[in-house]
């Protein structure tokens, strides 16, 4: 009897939060793909932007870089060599502008590609990061006492 008495407190106490309702849980809430990403301009600028860096490292100077490495001091026409004059093809411009060109659309193929899939891609990464969770919660706590 006494013992009732002495836990009548207790359950009293704990009826609230028994009580408790929990919310629902909310829904995910619809990827945005940000404007820079999906302007459709981009897969274009990439394609320039890729055959501008390839003529600029065409004119990178690499004369007196060669001439370090064989040990010896680098002449006036070392210091004016170029990846350009390295290579030594005549048709060298033609070749690179076909392949920045072709690169250019590899790159603006990719990039639609992935705007169209990253509603996607981000639906699968919340799905995951949400079972992440629930695997996480269920793991013990090493540092809780073990009886």
């Amino acid at each position: 009897m006494r013992n009732l008495i002495l836990s009548l407190p207790l359950l009293l106490a704990a009826v609230p939060a028994a009580a408790q309702t929990y919310p629902a849980p909310m829904p995910p809430a619809p990827v945005a793909v940000p404007p820079a990403i999906s302007d459709p301009a981009l897969p274009e600028r990439l394609g320039n932007m890729t055959g501008a860096l390839t003529r600029g490292l065409m004119n990178l100077p690499v004369g007196e870089l060669q001439a370090a490495i064989e040990g010896r001091p680098a002449t006036p026409n070392d210091r004016a060599r170029t990846v350009r004059d390295t290579i030594g093809d005549p048709y060298l411009d033609q070749r690179v502008a076909a392949e920045a060109a072709t690169t250019g659309r590899t790159m603006q193929a990719a990039t639609r590609a992935l705007v169209s899939s990253l509603p996607a891609i981000m639906g699968a990464l919340e799905g995951a990061r949400g079972e992440i969770e629930r695997a996480m919660a269920t793991i013990p706590n090493p540092t809780y006492p073990v009886r």
